[in-house]
């Protein structure tokens, strides 16, 4: 009998380790972190750089014009301290420099910058808004008085002169111009010497100004009045100052009787900051001079955000410019072509009851100052 066979077909599996299988969705998770693992470039960085750098730019011009600003509020002792007089002269112009920070963290979105910014322009505003707004507005009369052909000084308004020559090296002749084109009445000159002197002689001061006192500390440079009508009782220093002659003269207004005195403190610079303070100290004392009312013009070397000038205003003495709301008047320095005329420090002072107006500035040749002019009514 046959026997059947049966065969049975076997795969034969090759040496050749099997390799997993990978899902389609695993290969993009792959994918995906190995671009995750790539170094950021350069290129990609710059844009958040630039964005930091300016967002501390704009907090650092915040703060500064913050610091800037407040230093206003210094007792004056703090102000004496070394370049803090400089500081606070330039204080109206840290309100561009808050504005500056403003407007560049708005769209940086940098509130603390902002806020900061915003402190120091409302500091800024509030202390400097009455340099635009009168507080006592000057008559109809005193201002068709200095509007006359020729200075009528039997009345009680005057148009009044303070400049400091820079050393003498003021032109002479324009200053003569500018008093007969303003009908001034009495005019203070600093630093003159007695080469000036004679200059503005030569010039013709005499035919609108005749009477005059010019007094030196140190025999070099002056101070002087000149004046349309007599200049009675004049002394060489009416305020015993540490810094320089001040000289002083009346002057019959209308019947009143006002002292004017020419004024030139001591300049805030290196070894100086002490001595500054003491000469408008010792202006302050004039306060208690209440056997006179006062006009007092000249430079002061401070301006009105500088707190030893306020304490030397007090409750009496009034700053012209300050009172009459024509805005700044600006008068140092003009012989510097990097520097903006930034500071006003020449100034017209009043005495309690009289009123000023039609203040400004006017540049002459050869000196680091500017004239500023005012209108005064003292009845």
């Amino acid at each position: 009998m046959a026997q059947s066979r049966n065969t049975t077909r076997g795969t034969t599996t090759k040496g050749k380790s099997a390799r997993p299988q990978t899902t389609r969705s695993q290969s993009k998770s792959a994918q995906r972190n190995k671009s995750y693992s790539r170094p950021v470039s350069q290129s990609a960085l710059k844009p958040h750089k630039r964005h930091h750098f300016f967002g501390t730019l704009t907090l650092l011009l915040a703060m500064t014009a913050l610091i800037g600003t407040a230093a206003r509020a210094l007792p004056s002792d703090i102000q004496a301290w070394p370049f803090i007089p400089i500081v606070v002269s330039a204080t109206p112009w840290f309100t561009l420099l808050a504005l500056l920070a403003l407007l560049l963290a708005m769209p940086l979105r940098r509130p603390l910058a902002a806020l900061i910014a915003v402190a120091a322009l409302g500091l800024n505003v509030y202390w400097q808004y009455p340099f635009f707004f009168p507080t006592n507005s000057l008559s109809q009369d005193a201002q068709n008085a200095v509007a006359a052909a020729e200075a009528h000084t039997a009345d009680a308004y005057a148009r009044v002169m303070t400049f400091n020559v820079y050393k003498g090296q003021a032109d002479a002749q324009s200053i003569v111009n500018l008093v007969r084109d303003q009908r001034v009445e009495v005019l203070a000159l600093q630093e003159t010497t007695d080469d000036f002197v004679k200059q503005l002689n030569e010039a013709g001061i005499e035919h609108y100004l005749p009477y005059a006192h010019v007094s030196s500390s140190d025999g070099v440079y002056g101070n002087g009045l000149w004046s349309a009508a007599p200049l009675k009782d004049v002394v060489d220093d009416e305020v015993n100052s540490s810094a320089s002659f001040m000289p002083s003269g009346t002057v019959d207004m209308g019947g009143n009787q006002i002292r004017f005195v020419s004024v030139h403190t001591t300049a805030p610079v290196t070894g100086y900051w002490g001595q500054w303070k003491r000469s408008l100290d010792e202006l302050g004392l004039m306060r208690s001079h209440t056997d006179a009312r006062y006009i007092f013009m000249g430079d002061f070397n401070a301006t009105y955000d500088h707190t030893p000038f306020r304490e030397f205003l007090g409750n009496r003495f009034v700053d012209a410019a300050h009172q009459s709301g024509h805005g700044f008047t600006f008068s140092w320095p003009t012989n510097r072509s990097y520097l903006p005329t930034f500071a006003g420090i020449d100034h017209v002072v009043l005495d309690t009851g009289m009123t000023a107006g039609q203040c400004q500035i006017a540049k002459i040749a050869g000196s680091d100052h500017a004239a500023l002019l005012a209108t005064i009514s003292v009845g």
